[in-house]
């Protein structure tokens, strides 16, 4: 039997990177899927829901509006379903996520909509060199087993002059606010997730993965050496998420 002290290194380790971690990511998406969209909610007091609406206005879809657009780490398609709901938008939207249960969950947000889901490894995405006319990353980018590797990745795929956008969880720069913020994320939340979840490690691995990950300005930085131009990023609600963006050159 796994002991619970066991399960905190596995999310520990995880969180640090290295082999463990794709398949830990993996695994634990796969477990919570059924409270994902609960969670997230209830955790961010609803303000992931602006956050991606945010990121997806970042994305300016709407230079082409009837292109093909990826939505990697789709999670429960939240994002993908938003974007192919969007007024004027006449294209397709590509849901890819390699936790099949993720995607089955969001299922029945898809219909009547031009979304099609993929069960795929953002890390090796079934997609032709070029062909997406914009590629958004929410609350992904985080969980890659190589960041740089993922980024290429994320380039590889986007058309000439199309944009990538990610969102992600960042610490806020100002004193005050970043040890409120980890009083909560690392009391309040691993407590409410794993109790709503039932999940013993999944919440405590966010904030680890959180601590783990490049600040906004260091990410930006790894977009450009990634071969991303214009990149550019601003910060949400006091700092505790990020909107990143670039463009694959012409």
């Amino acid at each position: 039997m796994v002991t619970a002290a066991a399960e905190q290194r596995e999310a520990r380790d995880a969180a640090s990177g290295g082999a463990s971690k794709r398949a830990y990511v993996r695994r634990t998406f796969s477990e919570i899927a059924p409270s994902y969209d609960l969670l997230n909610h209830l955790l961010s007091v609803n303000l992931d829901r602006g956050w991606r609406r945010a990121a997806i206005e970042a994305l300016e879809w709407t230079r082409r509006p009837d292109g093909t657009y990826l939505d990697a780490c789709a999670g429960t398609m939240d994002v993908g379903t938003e974007l192919a709901a969007s007024r004027g938008f006449r294209g397709t939207v590509l849901c890819a996520d390699f936790a099949e249960p993720m995607l089955r969950g969001g299922l029945e947000k898809t219909r009547g909509l031009p979304v099609r889901a993929v069960v795929a490894d953002a890390m090796r995405l079934p997609v032709r060199d070029g062909s997406a006319a914009g590629v958004i990353v929410a609350f992904g980018v985080r969980n890659f087993e190589n960041i740089e590797d993922g980024l290429r990745e994320l380039l590889r795929v986007v058309a000439p002059g199309g944009r990538a956008v990610i969102l992600e969880c960042a610490e806020p720069p100002r004193a005050i606010v970043r040890a409120l913020y980890h009083l909560y994320f690392r009391g309040v939340l691993p407590l409410v997730g794993s109790l709503v979840s039932g999940h013993r490690t999944a919440y405590r691995y966010l904030p680890e993965s959180v601590a783990n990950f490049p600040q906004p300005e260091e990410l930006a930085a790894l977009m450009r050496a990634a071969g991303f131009a214009g990149v550019g990023f601003r910060r949400l609600a006091l700092g505790t998420a990020a909107i990143h963006w670039g463009e694959r050159p012409a």
